[in-house]
């Protein structure tokens, strides 16, 4: 029998696996404690992972966690420390489960967050039904939501066993970070932009995004990920979904989350020919990785989105590690005037959005040029902000969502699998490998195969 919990229903527990973990010292714990300190977290939480530790231990990573990553606030951090609780014990064993229930106490509505390999997701959800804990809860799942279609459908399958898709929040931390949110808002909150916003005016739109380091002793799981699965089904896809949907009749998540569906609905599979895949050099000999890798570390791809607002215009996506600069960035081109004054030669004029590591939005326009010879300059209005402090980190904004039901931030089933339907024939037909220096834009192959007319903007960072 499914459980379910109504969305108006905010979690009374919040129980986290794999508390002993990499992501809940880099990411969750820093989240839990800005969530204390603005009252947003006041219930049990339960760590639980198979490390052979106590609550005091825990507690102790905590701090460290806290002190490497945003620094202690003592008030916050005793608050929380009030609050943990920790079950040590094997996710197969039902007696875990059992001490879990225990420590729930008289919560009724707990939210699960499985942070832990995608692999154990199935053992859990088994476990959490058969020992009562998922009566009225809520689960939320990390990412990678499986390695392709099959794999995403059969998650979904066990999932729904037990959950209503009401109650399963798939985690996508990136849609948490507010640049990404603000774009949705930007565009339907100013006239200025549905003015053009559209195959009429619009040349194409790429998306960037840009890492200059590499895998950073991370060579194990990147092997068997790719750029492709680790952020472009994902993370750039939804800043695509962002760009391209129409508006929403009501703000609710369901009517949110149907218009983003439908751009996903509105692209045909990827082709090979419209998709490059590069590694950088140097890549099969960082440590975990296998020495004939054909894993990208790169790809730029070429996607058509036939809906009536976007049918003829290319989407260009492009991600990539060890390439000159860290930035995520958009480039909306714009299709040119005619012309008025011949010696004028202009770049288009266009849309930027940059998400990181600032958050710009700018428009490219063209005015005289200082010599008044009708050639023209390029100049940018450009309005640019940087993170504060107090603005609410993507992890923290994401889990308290979801422990208040607010699903419009969280992928739902139909949008996974339609996303890894579109990737799905040029995974499995693994496309060439194209070698790439360092500190590039990628291989050479991109320009000849998959660039947008006037060639990708690169982004530049300063400071």
């Amino acid at each position: 029998m499914k459980e379910s919990m109504t969305s108006q229903s905010h979690s009374d527990a919040l129980v986290f696996f794999g508390a002993t973990g990499d992501l809940a010292y880099k990411k969750i714990f820093p989240s839990l404690q800005a969530m204390v300190k603005r009252g947003h977290l006041n219930m049990p939480v339960i760590g639980v992972a198979k490390s052979g530790w106590n609550l005091g231990q825990l507690r102790a990573r905590a701090r460290d966690s806290l002190e490497k990553h945003g620094g202690v606030d003592p008030a916050a951090f005793d608050r929380l420390c009030g609050l943990l609780r920790y079950v040590d014990g094997d996710y197969k064993d039902p007696a875990t489960f059992q001490a879990i229930r225990k420590e729930l106490g008289s919560a009724q509505r707990p939210a699960h967050y499985l942070a832990i390999p995608p692999v154990l997701f199935g053992t859990v959800v088994e476990q959490l039904a058969k020992a009562g804990c998922a009566k009225n809860a809520r689960v939320i799942i990390e990412k990678p939501f499986g390695r392709d279609l099959a794999s995403a459908q059969e998650l979904n399958r066990i999932l729904l066993a037990t959950f209503d898709e009401k109650a399963i929040f798939r985690i996508d931390h990136y849609l948490g970070k507010r640049p990404v949110h603000n774009m949705v808002f930007f565009r339907f909150e100013n006239a200025l932009l549905e003015s053009f916003w559209n195959r009429n005016h619009v040349e194409s739109v790429q998306i960037t995004m840009a890492e200059a380091f590499g895998v950073q002793g991370r060579g194990a799981f990147y092997d068997e990920t790719g750029a492709i699965r680790d952020v472009v089904q994902n993370h750039l896809f939804q800043v695509m979904a962002n760009l391209a949907m129409e508006p929403p009749v009501r703000t609710d998540s369901e009517s949110m989350r149907d218009e983003k569906v439908k751009v996903l609905k509105a692209i045909p599979p990827l082709e090979a020919k419209n998709l490059v895949r590069g590694q950088f050099r140097g890549y099969r000999k960082e440590m975990g990785v296998a020495p004939d890798s054909q894993v990208e570390t790169f790809a730029a791809l070429r996607l058509k989105v036939n809906s009536w607002r976007w049918q003829g215009v290319p989407f260009y996506i492009r991600a990539g590690k060890c390439l000159p600069v860290t930035c995520t960035e958009v480039v909306v081109r714009l299709r040119r005037p005619p012309t008025v004054f011949p010696t004028c030669s202009p770049s288009p004029n266009h849309v930027r959005f940059r998400i990181s590591p600032d958050v710009t939005i700018a428009f490219g326009l063209t005015t005289m040029d200082p010599e008044e010879k009708m050639i023209g300059q390029s100049v940018e209005i450009m309005a640019s902000e940087h993170p504060t402090p107090e603005e609410m980190d993507a992890y923290e904004r994401v889990l308290g969502d979801a422990m208040a039901g607010d699903a419009t931030l969280f992928a739902r089933e139909d949008y996974v699998e339609e996303a890894w339907r579109i990737v799905d024939p040029v995974l499995k037909a693994g496309a060439p490998i194209h070698e790439y220096e360092p500190n590039t834009w990628g291989p050479g192959e991109v320009d000849g195969q998959v660039s947008p007319a006037g060639g990708w903007a690169n982004p530049t960072v300063t400071g």
